[in-house]
């Protein structure tokens, strides 16, 4: 599937950190009922956008408005000597649900790795109840896995309001 004819997909700048914080925000809001602290996440956006090293957005522009964006992060899998890209943060705006435009950059995705022979698969972790999210994937080809997500975070440090 190719972009919606009023889309043009790349890579995020800094030009583009406060609509991709916003969206951040108001996907942690709309899928995990989770308010964020604005400025960590400003911070976080800005810091990955500096530093290539720790991944890249791809973002979806119609006319000179970013609509969608998502983030790569990656993980080196010893079994298969090479990178999982993690695809994390996505969010389309509500007008433009339902019109391939995760679609497109998800496509986008897969061809920036098809160029990159490191690259061994793709991985996400989607809100247990979104069920809406996790069609959207199986639709696109990605299967759940039989891996469960256990986490800590750093003891004394407030993420979310």
């Amino acid at each position: 599937m190719t972009a919606p004819a009023a889309l043009a997909l790349r890579k995020a700048t800094a030009a583009d950190a406060a609509a991709i914080s916003r969206f951040n925000q108001a996907m942690a809001l709309e899928t995990e009922g989770k308010t964020l602290i604005p400025e960590l996440v400003d911070a976080g956006v800005r810091r990955l956008i500096a530093t290539p090293a720790l991944g890249f957005y791809v973002v979806a522009v119609a006319g000179d408005r970013i609509v969608a964006c998502l983030l790569v992060t990656q993980e080196w899998s010893d079994w298969r000597n090479g990178l999982f890209w993690w695809i994390q943060s996505v969010f389309v705006e509500q007008g433009w649900r339902r019109q391939g435009v995760y679609s497109s950059l998800y496509r986008h995705v897969q061809e920036l790795a098809g160029a990159d022979p490191g690259v061994c698969g793709f991985r996400l972790y989607v809100e247990k109840d979104n069920a809406v999210a996790q069609q959207a994937y199986a639709a696109l080809g990605m299967a759940a896995t039989d891996y469960l997500i256990y986490e800590e975070l750093r003891p004394g440090v407030r993420y979310f309001k």
